[in-house]
């Protein structure tokens, strides 16, 4: 039987604004609409960030729970929050403020329950240009916030995705699993192997390794590619081709088609990721087979 793959469509970000031909949805009305474009392309999983009412990136949990709502009433998809939410810029300096653990932490009691979580499992300095951050920075994820968020998202049945922001963060959750915070040989870890952002190269040799490297130490986990910019499209060729779980595409991380184009809205990467899947002989999975592989309740 075919394996199939989930797609996950990242659909805003923190920072990107519309730009060339690409909309980007902002308001929870916006959002849920391309939810619904993006389930009837293929799409699984939704990945949420929460603008306030300037389009600016918020903790507002308020905001996340009005998202949360207007999706599901459109579509099946499943529903995975951000743990970064973003930058905000400090009105009277221009500096860059990123979000306190305690805000980020916040966004675990958020009602509606998200279907997934994601965390970016290392510190790193952050350059993504193609998702608005066009100067390299700092970007600490805590011992504290693992420590804390894991517990929490497995204690209540779901899993989190683990942002892999460079090929040592395997090791870094190793240490955690021989802590007992998270077990080592589960079948719903979720790996997330990111090429083009921060310093990792979007390279098959780069994934084949970091890849590598997760596996030895975490047998069992499913594991995903992104590939931001016009990499969107590579690493998810890659992905695919060695069988990956999850692929995510989005405006969050790239606005461009295959062809070098923009496209106008999320679901033109949508399709173009699920034509790709198909052409290497795989299928997409519907959110209902996505439940069933990270064994999510009904």
């Amino acid at each position: 039987m075919t394996e199939k793959v989930a797609i996950v469509v990242a659909v805003n970000g923190g920072m990107q604004m519309d730009r060339e031909e690409a909309k980007v949805p902002l308001t929870p009305d916006e959002i849920a609409e391309d939810a619904a474009l993006c389930r009837e392309a293929g799409a699984a999983i939704i990945h949420i960030h929460a603008r306030d009412k300037d389009g600016r990136n918020t903790g507002d949990v308020t905001i996340f729970e009005e998202i949360l709502h207007k999706v599901r009433a459109k579509t099946d998809l499943l529903c995975q929050t951000t743990n970064g939410i973003g930058v905000r810029y400090d009105p009277a300096t221009g500096a860059q403020i990123w979000p306190t653990d305690d805000e980020r932490l916040a966004l675990l009691n958020l009602n509606p329950r998200p279907d997934l979580y994601g965390i970016a499992a290392g510190s790193m300095d952050f350059w993504h240009p193609e998702g608005g951050y066009p100067g390299e920075t700092p970007y600490i994820n805590s011992p504290r916030f693992l420590r804390e968020t894991l517990p929490h998202v497995y204690g209540a049945g779901s899993t989190v995705e683990f942002e892999l922001t460079d090929v040592n963060v395997p090791h870094r959750l190793s240490r955690l699993a021989d802590e007992g915070i998270m077990d080592r040989n589960a079948s719903n870890l979720w790996m997330l192997h990111g090429g083009g952002i921060g310093n990792t190269p979007a390279t098959a040799r780069a994934l084949v390794y970091s890849l590598g490297e997760q596996q030895r130490l975490f047998p069992n986990a499913k594991w995903g590619v992104l590939g931001a910019g016009k990499a969107q499209f590579t690493m998810a060729a890659h992905g695919i081709a060695m069988g990956c779980n999850t692929v995510r595409v989005g405006f969050e991380d790239n606005i461009y088609l295959p062809n070098g184009r923009s496209a106008r809205r999320n679901h033109d990467l949508v399709a173009a990721t699920k034509t790709l899947v198909e052409a290497i002989g795989r299928e997409v999975m519907s959110p209902a087979e996505a439940r069933e592989m990270f064994e999510l309740p009904g």
